[in-house]
């Protein structure tokens, strides 16, 4: 058990952001020990025949099966603008004696395979850099901005949750195995020492590849605790606009029903008119008219305004595949859950 005190100066250093970097080694993690059913098997299907041109075994060694993972995988998140670039220049300029050490930790004393030896050397961090490239590049790189979206939905309902409960209900709420509770945080992991985080900085990293488990890493100057976002197997989601019904794109049109089909997880207009090969100006007015009409919320993000459909939307688009070719008429009347699939929680 991990049993960190909380004082007043780390409540008031709370702080959340996102890190590409993170998301890498937790998919590392899965590749290494994929379990028979998951939340992520739609990823793992697209991405294993797609890494030939990666170091896997290199990857692997330093992520292997079982609790422990490097902590510099986890620890270089500073704020929600932090981009993997930024993260794995970090880790090139590592000491090339702290990610031998990192290596033979999360061994827990088996002699590391030849593939982790290779990083036992003065070249150890920059072979690791460039092996965690190319696999950002081909493995999470190509859904990272859907992965972002879930990750502001989640913060949205972490500031709400806060607004209602506080800290202690933010806390709460982040994973079964995390208790806040008089002046400590409970977390049921392994670990050696009770330790008091004076002045030190609280970060809470959402993640899509955490799920369903919880990365924590103190580095003596500040705390992070990678948890699972919510709705993080909307990301994996078929969308493909030009599949739309008819039915659906005679009603909405062909624009709006393609945008609402994006809209799964929120996406600033930017980023819808990118998928779309569309104007932001021309997407824009047609988010305006959705909002209008219920199919999509809005919501300012930093310097962004993020769009969601709406239980509204998502039943229009549904109701081709629950009630057959039977028109417009019908389909605004089907209804079924919005979000897909979200993530179980038990505390």
């Amino acid at each position: 058990m991990i049993n960190f005190r909380l004082t007043p100066d780390v409540l008031g250093r709370v702080r959340f952001a996102f890190s590409p970097l993170a998301e890498v080694g937790a998919s590392l993690k899965l590749l290494a020990d994929p379990p028979s059913m998951h939340l992520h098997d739609p990823w793992l299907r697209r991405v294993r025949g797609a890494l030939s041109e990666t170091d896997l075994d290199l990857l692997l060694a330093v992520c292997p099966p079982g609790p422990g993972a490097p902590s510099f995988l986890f620890a270089s998140a500073a704020t929600m603008s932090t981009t993997f670039e930024q993260q794995v220049a970090d880790v090139a300029t590592l000491p090339a004696t702290d990610v031998r050490d990192e290596v033979l930790r999360v061994w827990a004393g088996t002699p590391p395979p030849l593939a982790a030896r290779r990083l036992i050397g003065a070249d150890g961090p920059h072979l690791l850099a460039d092996a965690l490239t190319r696999y950002w590049t081909t493995a999470v790189e190509p859904w990272w901005e859907r992965m972002r979206g879930v990750l502001e939905d989640d913060l949205a309902y972490r500031s709400t949750l806060t607004s209602q409960s506080g800290l202690y209900g933010l806390l709460n709420d982040l994973h079964s195995d995390v208790v806040a509770e008089g002046d400590t945080l409970s977390i049921n992991r392994p670990y050696p020492t009770d330790r008091r985080l004076d002045g030190l900085v609280l970060t809470l990293v959402p993640s899509v590849f955490a799920w369903p488990g919880l990365f924590v890493d103190d580095d003596g100057e500040s705390f992070a605790v990678t948890y699972t976002a919510r709705g993080a197997g909307r990301v994996w989601e078929d969308v493909n606009p030009k599949d739309l019904s008819r039915a659906v794109a005679t009603l909405l049109g062909r624009s709006r029903s393609a945008i609402l089909a994006l809209l799964g997880v929120p996406m600033s207009t930017t980023q819808v008119a990118r998928v779309l090969d569309q104007s932001p100006a021309a997407v824009n007015r047609h988010l305006s008219i959705l909002r209008d009409s219920g199919m999509v919320v809005s919501w300012r993000s930093g310097r962004n305004i993020l769009y969601r459909r709406t239980a509204l939307a998502a039943s229009v688009l549904a109701g081709p595949r629950a009630t057959g070719p039977r028109g417009p008429a019908r389909i605004a009347a089907s209804v079924r859950p919005a979000w897909g699939v979200e993530v179980p929680r038990t505390g």
